[in-house]
């Protein structure tokens, strides 16, 4: 009887089947436990227990009370379907995805090849996009307002064209400002994801372009742009993820979503629901909706922009 006979009948593993089961270096899995052990306690456990939390009838209660807290089914998921501003919320985002996801890949592409070409001052430029990135929100948003309040420069530049009441307290124009900050604000982090992907284009492909007659903007729509889909591909998941857990801007631009909920998030509205209302079921519900939206989404984008095969 063989050694490999005798292994499997006794229920252990060979050799080769253990390196399987522990990766082709244990070692690697020892340095990458401090991260799972992370993922697990910062990612997943919370949101298994917001899920669990969305079945429940959930409250606060000081702690070491004994307090019922009975399963509800899907009594969360009605309250939350048939709240108008939870509607309004999602179509809010969805207008900030519709402006920012666009532009986003748009001005950091081209400014990423801008700045790959330029020759002079190239690091100078590179760090004032990158500035506003890693600038407080505070400080940025205080700048806004000043450009963008009622008396703000903007609006007296523009005078009589400026819009009535002012561009972060009218309804109309609330979320496309807040979505143009935003893009302004990340957009330095952008450029760098596609600035190192310029680095993975061959420069022969341009070379050999030029020689077949192609100009610069041929170049840069048959070449360059291919050549940085994968990059594309992040930049559009991690705006939408972005996005879609907006909550810091309106927060702080608008007043917690004014006027009248224009510019209102699902985190936003999440806040509001669990923590100032006090209903963290109802909170757990829309946060779970919105968990469900953006890993559809993903899915879409990954499949078509990431041109997979279907």
């Amino acid at each position: 009887m063989s050694t490999a006979s005798t292994t499997r009948r006794a229920g252990g593993r060979t050799p080769a089947r253990r390196g399987k089961l522990l990766g082709e270096n244990p070692l690697g899995l020892l340095f990458s436990a401090p991260y799972l052990v992370f993922v697990v306690l910062v990612f997943a456990f919370p949101l298994c227990f917001a899920v669990w939390m969305s079945f429940q009838d959930y409250f606060f209660a000081a702690p070491g009370a004994q307090v019922d807290r009975p399963f509800v089914g899907l009594e969360n998921y009605r309250q939350v379907l048939a709240d108008p501003a939870v509607w309004r919320a999602f179509g809010n985002v969805g207008v900030f995805l519709i402006i920012n996801v666009p532009l986003t890949v748009a001005l950091s592409l081209v400014l990423a090849t801008a700045l790959d070409g330029a020759t002079r001052f190239r690091t100078f430029l590179r760090v004032s996009y990158y500035v506003p990135y890693v600038t407080a929100s505070v400080a940025v948003v205080g700048v806004w307002l000043f450009l963008f309040n009622g008396n703000g420069l903007v609006s007296q530049l523009l005078g009589p064209l400026a819009p009535d009441p002012a561009w972060l307290i009218n309804s109309t124009w609330a979320m496309p400002m807040i979505a143009l900050f935003v893009t302004w604000k990340q957009l330095g982090f952008y450029i760098l994801l596609y600035l190192a992907a310029l680095q993975n284009v061959p420069k022969e492909l341009y070379e050999s372009a030029s020689t077949d007659g192609a100009g610069k903007v041929r170049q840069f729509f048959s070449v360059t742009m291919p050549g940085v889909r994968p990059a594309t591909v992040l930049v559009v998941l991690l705006a939408t993820v972005t996005g879609a857990n907006l909550f810091t801007e309106p927060y702080l631009l608008t007043g917690g979503g004014g006027p009248n909920g224009a510019s209102a998030s699902p985190v936003l509205l999440m806040y509001q629901r669990g923590i100032e209302q006090g209903s963290p079921d109802v909170a757990a519900a829309i946060g779970v909706i919105l968990v469900v939206l953006v890993l559809i989404l993903a899915w879409l984008q990954r499949r078509f922009v990431g041109g997979e095969e279907r």
